[in-house]
């Protein structure tokens, strides 16, 4: 083959630093996000918070001093790390004019900016022009008077603000006991055995065995042979009545080996009745059999009448499956809405929420001091520089675009904050995107992990979208609307004689709506409503 040139004309679509920086910060969540800007406040000497923006919003809600007093309600608050406000609080206050970071849907929507795009002068520092309004804020509450003075008080945030695991309360609980040291160990080991339900997962001959390799790593030798097995017997009754000891603590119930111990050791609590007999009668079959509630085949096995069954699965239903439950540290996950969504007059108004827009600015003293320096390390600063300015670019791009997209939903979903989520419409990512001129990805990226808080609650911003459903007149139902549907049939049902998936569907068929059963069973499921035999009042 001869060796020759030509000239070929391509296109390639290349993807530099800045935009690769863009479309990361768009998909970020508004936690990730505040952690991008933390990371790069601490790497980028060029870029520094503003602290006059902040200072200027604060005067703009009324709060001209920044070490205000704060009132002892927000400073118990501050320490039991819990909002002082609901997250969606913010988006009642719609008496403020309409500033910058915002979009207004509606007639007086039309002389705005279009498409609910910022105006060009806006730096990104996320400052907002809002009137002051006292009534936003409110007075500050006084402080309770309580007769247990500042002991009280005190004891009062420490309980707020601590939490006790499981394991401590039952130390706490075993510390009564007069127990020898080698008893306390094995009932410390097991309590550190259980689980965060608060169940013994681990038979006892394994403990046992663990307890026998902890003690021949102590004493540095083997047991012998002959003394090996009857060690490993002592220790497994040592750990028996150190489980006696643990069931009977409370809370009732810890400390079982399965389901059904933990639900006898609970009823074995209470007082010794008909029913609590019953009870443990039923806790003796299969499991199955109370959770299908099958009175018929209890009633066959346990010898007992039908009204004693009911009532003893009554009782049961009342019991806690999970002991430890309670004791779980939960962590708060606290939503906190990237936008902000108020009725007016003249329509709805939808702005950015300034609590998670960073006002970020370049170090102009550092910037100033760089300008007429030439040589490699001046080069190395200047990219610094540069990537300081992209970066504030990009966020600025970033709830622009945020904006835009919750503004185009806002519009298409009027009908749901007039009316809540029963007349929610069906809305796709293509409709939104080829109303921006934007891609289905990037519509993507928005809504993912970002929220909005609504006059119905907050919700994320893929909660507006969803398919259609047929029906009689040609218009699409949204599954949303439908699931609302549903849960709302549900909750006006006959507790003795629930609905099922068939009878759902035919009810939403007599509303005009095409759903098959199997849909409503995948919507119930999605609503975590419990299928027919489970919901029926015994």
């Amino acid at each position: 083959m001869k060796p020759g040139l030509s000239l070929r004309n391509s296109q390639q679509l290349s993807l530099t630093p800045q935009l690769q920086q863009s479309i990361r910060l768009l998909q970020l969540s508004t936690l990730e996000m505040a952690q991008e800007v933390e990371q790069m406040l601490d790497e980028n000497p060029f870029l520094e918070l503003d602290a006059e923006a902040e200072s200027a919003e604060r005067e703009a809600h009324g709060l001209e001093q920044s070490d205000a007093p704060i009132s002892l309600g927000d400073q118990v608050s501050e320490t039991a790390d819990l909002p002082s406000a609901p997250p969606g609080a913010s988006s009642s206050a719609s008496s403020g004019t309409t500033a910058e970071p915002e979009a207004a849907t509606g007639p007086a929507a039309e002389s705005g900016a279009e498409g609910g795009q910022l105006e060009a002068g806006w730096d990104g520092d996320g400052t907002v022009e809002i009137s002051p309004d006292d009534g936003e804020w409110g007075g500050e509450a006084p402080a309770r008077q309580s007769s247990g003075g500042d002991e009280e008080g005190a004891s009062a945030i420490d309980l707020a603000s601590e939490h006790v695991s499981l394991s401590a309360h039952l130390h706490q609980q075993s510390l009564s006991l007069r127990l020898n040291d080698e008893e306390r160990a094995a009932l410390y080991f097991l309590i550190e055995s259980l689980d965060e339900d608060g169940y013994l997962a681990d038979p006892l001959p394994e403990l046992a065995e663990t307890l026998l390799v902890q003690e021949e790593m102590a004493r540095g030798q083997l047991w012998p042979e002959d003394l090996r097995f009857e060690r490993e017997q002592a220790l497994l009754l040592l750990l028996s009545t150190a489980l006696h000891w643990l069931q009977h603590m409370e809370p009732a119930g810890v400390g079982a080996r399965d389901l059904a111990e933990c639900l006898k050791l609970q009823i074995l609590e209470l007082r010794n009745s008909p029913v609590a007999r019953a009870a443990l009668a039923i806790c003796e079959q299969p499991l199955e059999l109370m959770a299908r509630r099958d009175v018929k085949r209890l009633v066959a096995q346990c010898g007992l009448d039908d009204l004693m069954v009911r009532e003893a699965l009554t009782l049961i239903t009342r019991l806690e499956p999970k002991p430890g439950r309670r004791f779980a540290d939960v962590q708060r996950n606290i939503v906190i809405p990237d936008v902000l969504v108020s009725a007016t007059e003249q329509g709805f108004l939808v702005r950015l929420n300034p609590e998670v827009m960073p006002r970020l600015r370049v170090q102009e003293v550092y910037a100033s001091a760089l300008r007429g320096h030439k040589g490699e390390a001046a080069q190395g600063m200047q990219q610094r520089l540069q990537e300081a300015r992209w970066f504030i670019k990009n966020i600025q791009q970033r709830f622009d675009t945020i904006l835009r997209v919750s503004s185009a939903i806002v519009e298409r979903q009027r009908r749901f904050f007039q009316q809540g989520e029963l007349a929610m419409r069906p809305l796709v990512l293509r409709e939104i995107a080829d109303e921006l001129g934007l891609h289905e990805s990037t519509i993507s990226r928005v809504t993912s992990a970002k929220y909005m808080a609504t006059p119905f609650g907050t919700y994320e911003l893929k909660y507006f979208f969803g398919s259609g459903l047929g029906t009689e007149t040609g218009i699409n139902a949204s599954s949303t609307a439908v699931r609302a549907l549903i849960k709302q049939l549900v909750a006006a049902e006959d507790p003795k004689k629930p609905l099922s998936d068939s009878q759902i569907a035919d009810l939403l068929k007599a509303q005009g709506i095409e759903c098959a059963r199997r849909t409503v069973a995948k919507y119930r499921e999605a609503l975590r409503i419990a299928p027919t035999h489970l919901r029926k009042a015994l």
